[in-house]
């Protein structure tokens, strides 16, 4: 699949396209990373095969075991064998853990902006995944939290490749309060949301993971069967946004429609309890998550 392959209308310039394609921290995935992705996209694929796969890096089976036997979880006892946590987790959770380990080691100590290192950048990913879970619940909870997990990844990108123009965007976002999508535009041509579209392309993710992260600040301007993830992913992003989770800066001034608000099915009745339980959420999965 071609590197800036997003979707129509949202593809990167092709000076762009040869800069996302020399940078080399992420330019691809951890192998064994890729290898569960593409397991649990076959529909053949077992519980088996997933802990076949795992028990060969033990760092990623001991950081399972801590997610699956944290209160992020909730499970009623300690669980004690892998395959067993990968029962209990599903293929899809399994995913999410994994990617959440080879993405965190992404987000360093380097300085965003006057504002921001990097690692509040992680910060607000693990934030914004953490709201999607729950405003998603149920079935569709565990691919929410990764869409909301890696939503931003584009700005890594965007910090490689061009930190001045970021740290330039991010201060005057701040000082001026200006859409952070119309800054990086103008400034460097495209935003992190095309960045990191092109590169879930590269990655191979699936087509609904992509388009959430490719147009997390747009979720209407896709076509129906891809617009709730993206717009529960939107509306975390605002509310983590608001609330100062991380940096900020991208979608705390996003509005919060009453077509968005009905689409991922959130209600005002329904937000404030959200709310008032997301920071105890956010604690442990940061807690869980943590390298």
């Amino acid at each position: 699949m071609p590197v800036a392959a997003v979707a129509p209308g949202k593809t990167l310039p092709p000076e762009l396209q040869q800069a996302l394609a020399r940078v080399g921290e992420i330019s691809s995935l951890p192998e064994i990373t890729t290898r569960i992705v593409e397991v649990v996209e076959d529909p053949r694929a077992t519980a088996h095969d997933m802990h076949d796969i795992i028990r060969t890096d033990p760092a990623l089976a001991t950081k399972i075991l801590r997610v699956v036997n944290s209160a992020f979880y909730g499970l009623p006892s300690q669980v004690a064998s892998l395959e067993r946590a990968i029962l209990l987790l599903g293929l899809s959770a399994v995913k999410n853990i994994a990617l959440a380990a080879s993405l965190s080691r992404l987000f360093n100590a380097e300085v965003l902006s006057g504002q921001f290192a990097a690692r509040d950048l992680w910060r607000h990913c693990v934030a914004v995944g953490v709201c999607s879970r729950l405003i998603a619940s149920g079935v569709q909870a565990d691919e929410a939290f990764l869409a909301g997990l890696v939503h931003d990844m584009g700005l890594i990108v965007v910090q490689q490749l061009f930190p001045a123009k970021l740290k330039a965007i991010a201060a005057q976002c701040h000082a001026a309060s200006e859409s952070f999508c119309a800054l990086e535009q103008l400034v460097v041509g495209a935003d992190h949301q095309a960045f990191g579209g092109a590169l879930a392309a590269r990655w191979r993710f699936p087509p609904a993971l992509r388009l959430a992260i490719a147009f997390h600040h747009e979720p209407l301007t896709l076509p129906p069967e891809y617009q709730k993830t993206a717009a529960i992913v939107y509306v975390a992003d605002t509310l983590c946004g608001r609330e100062r989770y991380g940096f900020w800066l991208t979608a705390w001034m996003q509005p919060l429609p009453e077509t968005i608000l009905q689409l991922v099915g959130l209600s005002a009745e329904r937000l404030d309890p959200l709310m008032v339980e997301l920071p105890a959420r956010v604690e442990e999965a940061e807690r869980v998550f943590a390298e």
